[in-house]
């Protein structure tokens, strides 16, 4: 076989397969040849380099609507890669072959269109828009039954369709915003020289008690079997022990008689009946005792406890409020790490500041103080600002049209800006002084040695640095047993990074190595 006919047959098979080489294609989409949205939306110049060409689009119908006397139809296609959709314009004659325009138009319809990228006029909102050729694929929505109308949804409801609310604006921007945050997380942490680290999500450790934690246990399941048992109350088992110690009594005095008379029969037989007696009472007494330890459903201990020896684990078992403790100590061997996981808190709280479950982010830094943390902690917050704003701006200025208008302004703020360091001591002087000239807080009792509420980070923030701002050197008494003591004998090496709008982002110390 020649080299050329290699190369013919090598050039057919490359041909053969969908549309491989294709930049614009999904990398894992090649065999639909699907083009993402954002792949010409947020292309330098609007996708403006890719007219003229035949390309495959898909993702659902955010709005639908004929014109021209029903002779065609645009849909507003979005597949979540960016925020914007993008409008697909299909002819009547299209459309024919999937049971015509009224098929394709309602907000949720699922599609797979084929057709050339033309560019829009003058003056429109994007700078193409796609002249459908022909309907891969469609996905019928009932505009009756379908839930999620084009109107703004409330939190509660979006919540009660978790299936869907991933369509909406709100809920797709905060994912892309979200996803960006974390890959910014990884990417700054990984360009500093750590290591990613995973700590566990069940442990036996509560972090200097964080926080009340949720318990992992499976004993309840046991526990279902045990609650239609009779319970034994501990009268009763007092009264077969007192049983059996009269027994006993009884067995020592028919032995007694027994051997005083080996020839009697019938001494022998009844010290026997006796014994069996006894042993049947001790039968009796171990089982009652055993049935004594089951409490609503659980094994006791002698002291009342719940008997975790038969738990999965053999010992209390919660989900994790932090992986501080792992962390140190693969620091302690690789200098510079990172956890990024999941966390749990089972506080009785219902505020926002409060929840069940969140991300944690906890590096851990060997050869280290104080200054060199607050540095990591401002280049970190102001990495992942500078990351969201030039990657997610579509989905920041949604925010700011609908949700809070100065979200933009203040990230960039905060990107932008060195972050002011005042110590606890300088705070609370700031915060008596306020106070003094008729700032009404609703905590007025501000002293030293009080643990800074919400309100009064932020007028630290807000109102007197008007910029992030990292209050350091806290009172002992309010910070963890492990930070290291300052040589005041009254504080110790701990910071709060504190930002505008929110208060505490970051909490952090350095560690007491003496």
């Amino acid at each position: 076989m020649t080299a050329e006919v290699v190369n013919g047959l090598a050039q057919a098979q490359l041909q053969d397969q969908p549309a491989a080489a294709a930049s614009h294609v999904a990398p894992y989409s090649a065999s639909y040849r699907r083009t993402p949205v954002k792949t010409l939306l947020l292309a330098a110049d609007g996708g403006r380099s890719m007219v003229g060409k035949t390309l495959r689009v898909g993702g659902w119908v955010k709005t639908g609507r004929e014109a021209g006397a029903s002779a065609w139809a645009f849909l507003e296609v979005n597949d979540g890669s960016c925020f914007d959709s993008l409008q697909i314009m299909v002819d009547k004659e299209v459309a024919e072959e999937v049971g015509g325009l009224k098929k394709l138009v309602p907000t949720g319809t699922c599609v797979l269109i084929e057709g050339v990228l033309a560019q829009t006029p003058e003056g429109t909102k994007q700078a193409v828009e796609l002249k459908a050729k022909k309907i891969i694929h469609l996905g019928p929505c009932d505009a009756a039954t379908y839930p999620m109308a084009k109107k703004k949804q409330s939190m509660e409801f979006l919540r009660e369709k978790a299936h869907l609310r991933s369509r909406t604006n709100t809920i797709g921007a905060v994912a892309r915003i979200r996803n960006a945050l974390a890959f910014a997380t990884h990417s700054f942490f990984q360009e500093n020289g750590f290591y990613y680290v995973h700590t566990p999500i069940i442990t036996a450790s509560d972090c200097e008690g964080a926080g009340e934690m949720f318990q992992v246990t499976s004993m309840l399941s046991k526990a279902k079997e045990h609650q239609g048992q009779p319970s034994v109350a501990q009268e009763d088992v007092q009264q077969l022990q007192q049983q059996v110690s009269l027994q006993g009594e009884a067995v020592k005095a028919a032995k007694a008689a027994a051997a005083a008379d080996k020839q009697d029969a019938a001494l022998a037989a009844a010290a026997k009946a006796e014994v069996d007696k006894l042993l049947a009472l001790k039968t009796s007494l171990a089982k009652a005792e055993e049935a004594a330890k089951w409490i609503g459903g659980f094994k006791r201990t002698a002291a009342g406890d719940i008997d975790y020896s038969e738990d999965f684990f053999g010992k209390p078992a919660f989900l994790t409020v932090s992986g501080q403790l792992q962390g140190e100590y693969y620091a302690c061997g690789l200098t510079n790490i990172y956890t990024f996981g999941p966390t749990f808190r089972a506080e009785d709280s219902h505020t926002s500041r409060h929840l069940a479950e969140f991300w944690m982010i906890e590096p851990e830094m060997a050869f280290c103080d104080l200054e060199d943390d607050m540095r990591c902690a401002e280049d970190y917050v102001r990495y992942c600002c500078r990351f969201v704003l030039e990657r997610c701006r579509p989905d920041l200025q949604f925010i700011v049209r609908m949700i809070d208008p100065n979200a933009i302004s203040r990230l960039e703020h905060v990107a932008n800006s060195p972050f002011a360091r005042c110590s606890y001591t300088q705070g609370i002087e700031l915060l008596q002084k306020a106070i003094a000239e008729g700032r009404k807080f609703e905590d007025m009792d501000v002293h030293w040695g009080m643990d800074l509420g919400t309100e009064h980070e932020r007028y630290l923030a807000e109102d007197v640095f008007k910029q992030p701002v990292i209050v350091y050197n806290y009172p002992k008494d309010i910070k963890a047993f492990y930070m290291r003591l300052n040589n005041d004998g009254k504080t110790v090496a701990a910071m709060d990074v504190l930002v505008p709008k929110v208060g505490e982002l970051i909490g952090g110390s350095q560690r007491e190595d003496r």
